[in-house]
C-alpha cells in the first residue's frame, strides 16, 4: 500500500512539473492555460512520435484528432442558416441570419480560419462557433473559407484558394443571390487566416478588373513575416503557450515545404543576413527599431546576423514573397489597403507583427485601430466554448465584434 502512494505521489509530482510553466502575472487563466497547453505538448509529441516512425504526416494525425475531439461537442445554430458551398472551386461555409421583413442588403465577412496552414478547419466547433456568432450579432452573412491545408498543400496554394473563393463571393450576382450588400464587406481572419487575409487584400488592391472591393479588413493576431524572428515579442514571448517561437518557425517551413534542418539558422536570422543581397532591399520595411513603440521594445536588442546564410533563401524563395509575408509590402501597395483592424496579446510571439504593420499602414495614410490586450494570449479568441472557455477569449471575441458593428 505504501508502495502505490509512492508511485501516485510521485506521478502527481511528475504531472505537476509537466504542466506548470512560468506565466506572466498579466495573463488571464493561467492554469487553464497551463494544463491546455500542456494538452497540446503531449499531443504533438505523440503526433511527431508517429511521423517519425513513418507512419503518417505529423500534422494528418494532429488534425485527425482535433476533428475527433470536436465531434464530442455540440454548437447550436437554431437562428442562422448554416450551408456549405464551392465558389470556385474552394469549399466555403455560409451562416445567414433569417431574413426579416422589409429589411435591405446585409453587410458581410469573409473570414479566414487560422492553424499554421495546417490545422483547424472552417467547419470545427471553434471556428463553426465564432462565425454563427458573428453572423447573429452583426446580422451580417459571414463565409468560412475552407482553403486546403498543409501537407496535402504547401504555399501559394492556401493563398490561392483565400483569393479565389474571396474574388467570387465578390461577384455582384454572388452577392445578389446571398442580399449581401457591395459597399459594406470585410475581409478577417485569425492567425495564419489573419495572413492569408491580409495577402489577400493586398492583391485585391492591385486588381484593376475588379468593380467590388471590401470596406474593411480586421486581422486577429495576424502572422506577417518570416524575416525576423527576434523582434522583441519573439523574445519575450519565446516559451509563451500556445505558440512559441520554435513552433511558429516549424508552421512557416511546414507552408513552404522545406527542411527542418533550416530552423535553427531561421530562428537566429541567418536567411537576412547582411551579406544576403535578395533580403536587403526589404530591411527597412521591417526595422523594428522604428515601428515598435518603446514600450514594446523594452531592452530588446536587434538580432542582425553579418554573415549568414543565402541558400536558405535560394532555396525558400517565398521567405521574401510578399504573398506569404504582406509586412513587406511596398509602400505604394499599402496605400490601396481599406480601412483596417488589427487585435493583438501582449502575451504572443506574433504581437510585433501586427503592430508593426499598423503602423506601417498608418504611415502609408490607411485608417487602422490598433485593440492591444495586456492580458491575453495568441489564439485565445476561439477558447470560448467548454472546456477550452477562457475570459480572453470573450473578451477580445466583444472588441472584435464591436469594431465590426460601428464600422462595416
Amino acid at each position: 500500500m505504501r508502495a502505490a502512494w509512492v508511485l501516485l505521489t510521485a506521478l502527481a509530482a511528475l504531472s505537476a512539473y509537466y504542466v506548470y510553466l512560468p506565466l506572466p502575472g498579466t495573463v488571464s487563466d493561467p492554469w487553464k492555460l497551463m494544463l491546455l497547453d500542456a494538452t497540446f505538448r503531449a499531443v504533438q509529441q505523440t503526433c511527431h512520435l508517429i511521423h517519425y516512425l513513418r507512419l503518417s504526416h505529423h500534422l494528418i494525425v494532429l488534425n485527425y484528432l482535433i476533428c475527433t475531439f470536436d465531434k464530442l461537442k455540440s454548437v447550436s445554430s437554431e437562428d442562422i442558416n448554416i450551408t456549405d458551398a464551392v465558389f470556385d472551386g474552394v469549399e466555403v461555409r455560409v451562416f445567414e441570419p433569417p431574413a426579416k421583413r422589409d429589411e435591405g442588403l446585409k453587410r458581410s465577412v469573409v473570414y479566414i480560419h487560422g492553424g499554421g496552414w495546417a490545422l483547424a478547419s472552417a467547419r470545427t466547433s471553434l471556428y463553426n462557433n465564432l462565425c454563427r456568432i458573428m453572423a447573429e450579432s452583426l446580422n451580417a452573412v459571414v463565409v468560412s473559407v475552407e482553403y486546403r491545408l498543409v501537407p496535402e498543400v504547401c504555399f501559394p496554394e492556401q493563398f490561392h484558394d483565400a483569393l479565389r473563393a474571396t474574388k467570387h463571393f465578390l461577384q455582384p450576382d454572388v452577392l445578389a443571390e446571398y442580399s449581401v450588400d457591395p459597399s459594406r464587406i470585410a475581409i478577417s481572419g485569425d492567425s495564419a487566416g489573419g495572413n492569408l487575409a491580409a495577402a489577400v487584400c493586398q492583391q485585391l488592391s492591385k486588381d484593376e478588373h475588379l468593380t467590388i472591393r471590401p470596406k474593411l479588413q480586421a486581422l486577429i493576431y495576424p502572422v506577417l513575416q518570416a524575416f525576423d524572428f527576434n523582434t522583441p515579442s519573439y523574445q519575450q514571448n519565446m516559451n509563451m503557450p500556445v505558440l512559441p517561437r520554435y513552433v511558429m518557425i516549424n508552421y512557416w517551413i511546414d507552408y513552404f515545404n522545406g527542411n527542418y534542418d533550416l530552423a535553427h539558422s531561421l530562428l537566429i536570422n541567418n536567411h537576412t543576413a547582411l551579406d544576403v543581397g535578395q533580403a536587403l532591399s526589404f530591411r527597412g520595411r521591417l526595422n523594428w527599431t522604428s515601428l515598435l513603440p518603446s514600450s514594446f521594445k523594452k531592452n530588446y536588442k536587434p538580432v542582425i546576423q553579418t554573415t549568414g546564410r543565402a541558400e536558405i533563401i535560394q532555396e525558400i524563395p517565398a521567405l521574401l514573397d510578399v504573398r506569404a509575408v504582406p509586412l513587406l509590402a511596398e509602400n505604394e501597395t499599402l496605400q490601396l489597403q481599406p480601412k483596417t483592424y488589427i487585435l493583438t496579446c501582449e502575451n504572443d510571439v506574433l504581437r510585433d507583427d501586427g503592430v508593426m504593420y499598423a503602423k506601417r499602414l498608418e504611415n502609408a495614410g490607411v485608417e487602422v485601430t490598433l485593440d492591444h490586450f495586456d492580458d491575453c494570449f495568441h489564439g485565445c479568441m476561439i477558447f470560448t466554448i467548454w472546456p477550452t472557455d477562457f475570459s480572453a477569449g470573450v473578451q477580445t471575441r466583444n472588441s472584435y465584434i464591436k469594431w465590426l458593428d460601428e464600422n462595416l
